[in-house]
């Protein structure tokens, strides 16, 4: 097995000592980005089932875009309002671990399989969040998992008023 998919595993494994080697790995931002492509691409290729063929780029789009909405938020909030006395971080600390705790977003792809959609990204979601917080926790070098799931509940609904307010301003919204 390559060594990209042994991180992929890793970190759907929660294996907090990987979160930390990503934390300090400068060179791991390429492949936490292909983490958060190939987990947003199997956001949208599970997405075919319910928004036809334009939901594998509108669903990739949106999967992409909100992850680094969520990143940037958790960070800034994680660092500016949040933070404990030995919190230091930088954005990219944040934006490597953050992106491999979409890994367990591959799972996604499973979507496209009629009935089983909803039930995959349910599944997919909660796991995901587990690895954020532990991807938070450690970027942020918090002692705190309740603070890191803190942090990553409020950058989560800031993300969300933020996305529901694009979609009503560009025309979205439900008749």
């Amino acid at each position: 097995m390559n060594p990209f998919m042994i991180r992929m595993l890793r970190a759907a494994k929660l294996d907090v000592p990987f979160y930390e080697e990503v934390e300090a790995d400068r060179g791991a931002m390429p492949q936490a980005m292909g983490v958060v492509v190939l987990s947003s691409l199997a956001a949208g290729v599970g997405s075919v089932a319910n928004l036809g063929l334009g939901g594998i780029l509108l669903g990739t789009l949106a999967a992409l875009g909100s992850w680094y909405v969520w990143a940037w938020l958790t960070y800034f909030i994680g660092t500016r309002f949040l933070a404990e006395p030995q919190t230091e971080a930088d954005l990219g600390q944040l934006l490597r671990t953050t992106g491999f705790s979409s890994s367990p977003g591959l799972i996604r792809v499973l979507g496209i399989i009629p009935g089983l959609g909803p039930i995959v990204f349910a599944l997919a979601s909660i796991w995901m969040l587990v690895s954020m917080v532990i991807a938070v926790r450690q970027a942020l070098d918090y002692t705190s998992t309740l603070r890191a799931l803190g942090v990553c509940a409020i950058g989560w609904i800031v993300q969300t008023l933020i996305l529901v307010l694009l979609f009503a301003l560009l025309g979205g919204g439900v008749n």
